[in-house]
């Protein structure tokens, strides 16, 4: 009797999705049968502003580009701005892109530029990208319309890095007109141009003619957004959409294998431990916990093996960091952790543990972990609520551990801010309450490297550093489930979540 009420329900799912998509279609230029059909995620928090995570949309979408981009290993390469360097410590000059039109029909030049950068840094609340950072810019004297100047109010080797962030997407002049939101309408400079967004139900993009690169092979994209993982599969399942985000994993069965396509995600699951007091504040009691640990179990029973076993705290999303652990000087900070109390020295330590609702696994990955601290010699006890009720108290230090899913690299798409928040003396989300000058120095070093190899090297210098201490025990790292429906050719793959479809995705 349970099959037709689930039936039933995935047919009520269907109907706003099949009339999002026709709507989607409805007034646009190009709407034919190479159109994309997107069933995304989450729709826009900020009305698509390109200063908020709506910026992460625009690029997805690629209709808002970025004067540079990064390549696979995270260095930055030339997009809007075809080359750069820096004249001193905090002072870059980058030139411009001559053939570029933003969608309105305005040439990109300096001037337009100046107009994006500054109305991000004086924007409130300002971009992640620019919190804490000052930026300056202006057109460059000597070349008016082909070159900017930046200038930063610290000494940042990573400026270029930075000014890949989506949040720091250069759009027309227009845009930015008047005392309202930032309007990225027919002002984007992407091979597709924004026509309309219709708030919470989904958008349209047509093909920009004029792109400055190559042409779209596509003529446009319908984007609806999806909340329910149910109706996002069943999109896919029934090809009402082309290219689908994160579809559950409990979706999955239902599904021909051929369209699901596993992205590793930026994202470790970590139990952070309290260093500052509680059992935990004893490094070989710290050490216990680490040694309790069966990853495995955790990959295997919560998520089904579609998640890789944490090695360090960065994992297969940075490709670079598995081989820089064979490294001898890795194995010898390693070698630093103090022997693991015994079961027999643990004595029943009590333990709060702490995690949140909002991440479905979460819970599962705790109750798991309570079983096997408890064969370890512990004494465990759980608080679970929704993640905006209990951050606070997870911030002060109110839990002996925390089990939180955490983004390694940020909007620069390095990892070094997410070291130095998470486990310098000074870091903001700092749920370990840890501080060693050692670790600060190790992150300091990583920060003050410029983009390349010896960044690289120095970043996971400093990740030996802190796991040595096991101030946090990184579990597992997540992937999503990437659904694209059969003819479906260059849908993009990305673990940084900035690109989805681009100029060569096609539909067949």
């Amino acid at each position: 009797m349970r099959t037709p009420v689930r039936l039933a329900a995935t047919a009520l799912l269907l109907t706003p999705l099949t009339a999002c998509f026709a709507g989607g279609q409805s007034g646009s230029e190009g709407a034919g049968d190479d159109r994309i059909r997107l069933a995304m995620l989450q729709p826009p928090r900020s009305g698509l502003s390109p200063l908020s995570d709506d910026a992460f949309k625009l690029s997805r979408w690629s209709t808002a580009e970025t004067l540079v981009e990064l390549d696979d290993l995270g260095d930055p390469v030339p997009g809007l701005a075809t080359s750069w360097e820096r004249l001193d410590d905090r002072t870059w000059r980058l030139e411009l892109r001559d053939d570029v039109l933003f969608h309105d029909g305005t040439p990109l030049d300096a001037d337009a530029v100046v107009t994006a950068l500054t109305a991000a840094s004086e924007a409130s609340p300002v971009p992640r990208i620019l919190d804490g950072f000052r930026l300056d810019v202006e057109a460059d004297p000597d070349d008016p319309d082909g070159a900017v100047v930046l200038t930063t109010g610290e000494v940042d080797p990573l400026l270029p890095a930075r000014l890949s962030s989506p949040q720091l997407s250069v759009l027309a002049p227009s845009a930015y007109a008047g005392d309202g939101p930032v309007d990225p309408v027919g002002t984007g400079t992407g091979p597709f141009e924004l026509v309309s967004s219709e708030g919470t139900a989904g958008a349209t993009l047509d093909r920009f003619d004029d792109y400055w690169g190559t042409p779209a092979a596509a003529s446009g994209i319908d984007v609806s957004y999806v909340p329910d993982g149910t109706a996002r599969a069943a999109a896919l399942r029934t090809g009402e959409a082309d290219v689908v985000e994160a579809v559950p994993v409990a979706q999955l069965p239902g599904i021909e294998p051929s369209l699901l396509h596993e992205v590793s995600m930026p994202r470790t699951n970590t139990l952070y431990l309290n260093t500052d007091t509680g059992p935990f504040a004893d490094p070989a009691v710290r050490a216990a916990a680490r040694t309790a640990l069966d990853r495995a179990r955790l990959v295997a029973d919560v998520y089904e093996g579609r998640a890789d076993e944490a090695e360090g705290l960065l994992g297969p999303a940075l490709p670079w960091a598995a081989p820089l652990r064979e490294d001898p000087a890795y194995a010898a900070e390693l070698d630093r952790r103090v022997e693991p109390a015994t079961p027999a020295e643990v004595d029943g330590a009590e333990v709060l543990l702490g995690t949140f609702t909002d991440r479905a696994e979460l819970p599962e990955v705790a109750v798991l972990l309570e079983q096997q601290l408890e064969a370890a010699g512990f004494e465990v006890t759980q608080e679970v609520r929704e993640y905006q009720f209990i951050e606070a108290d997870a911030l002060d230090g109110a839990f002996d551990a925390f089990l939180l899913s955490r983004a390694t690299i940020l909007d620069s798409g390095d990892p070094v801010a997410y070291l130095a928040s998470d486990f310098s003396c000074d870091g903001t989300f700092n749920l370990s309450q840890f501080c060693d000058p050692a670790v600060d120095r190790a992150i300091d070093r990583a920060a003050a490297t410029p983009a390349g190899d010896e960044r690289r090297a120095a970043i996971v210098a400093a990740e030996a550093a802190v796991l040595s201490r096991d101030a946090a025990l990184p579990l597992l790292h997540e992937r999503v489930v990437q659904g694209e429906a059969a003819g479906v050719e260059g849908a993009l793959r990305d673990p940084r979540e900035r690109e989805l479809v681009d100029e060569t995705t096609r539909v067949g």
